[in-house]
């Protein structure tokens, strides 16, 4: 069984294409107000209407509020709902039963003790996510390119499956999967030209080197 992949951050027709051809599992969708990658949730339900049962489709979200829980769960009806901000594990298993869908649970690690903030997650979350900690200026808490240490991640075991995440490239995530063993890995500024801009090229590539890898 190979290791999963998640194009995040998808805007274009195009970039959603290279995902599907290259064998991309997950594509998620942004939204968020000060994202470069934002869409709406109908411009999200077009672009994902070709991933319908070739890949699933994640609702990307930072502490999100019950009305766009709603409005997303109505346009986009996604197989997954991200949550990226400091939602707790009772906001999650909530946000699971309203939405009736898996959550994924991302959490910004930089040292040891961040990770071990999962196990607070097992138990109400389909999937986890350890991304790195973003810069205290930054006003996105992910997709800013930060490389994570996957060493933190070196040996670990959890209940659920896991996404590594956070300045992940095609040249650097084979030795990021060997470090940490990771199942699972989320790419969003390492294939773009430009904030925001996905390259269907860099896709293609990072799908090719996570196959090798």
């Amino acid at each position: 069984m190979g290791v999963g992949t998640k194009i995040c951050g998808l805007s274009t027709p195009e970039t959603v294409a290279a995902a599907l051809e290259s064998g991309a599992g997950f594509l998620g969708f942004m939204f968020f107000a000060k994202s470069p990658r934002n869409v709406s949730p109908d411009a999200a339900a077009h672009l994902a209407r070709a991933a319908r049962g070739k890949a699933k489709v994640v609702a990307v979200t930072v502490d999100p509020d019950d009305a766009l829980v709603e409005h997303i769960m109505g346009s986009l009806r996604p197989d997954l709902i991200q949550l990226h901000g400091r939602e707790t594990p009772a906001r999650a298993r909530e946000i699971a039963k309203r939405s009736g869908v898996g959550v994924i649970k991302a959490l910004s690690v930089s040292e040891p003790q961040d990770v071990d903030r999962a196990s607070e997650y097992q138990e109400v979350v389909e999937h986890l996510m350890f991304d790195a900690r973003p810069p205290p200026e930054s006003n996105r808490p992910g997709g800013v390119g930060v490389p994570i240490d996957a060493s933190l991640l070196t040996g670990r075991r959890f209940s659920r499956p896991w996404f590594l995440a956070g300045g992940l490239d095609p040249w650097n995530v084979a030795e990021a999967i060997a470090v940490s063993g990771a199942p699972l890995v989320d790419v969003s500024s390492g294939v773009e030209r430009g904030p925001g801009l996905k390259d269907p090229a860099l896709i293609r590539t990072f799908l090719e080197a996570v196959r090798r890898a």
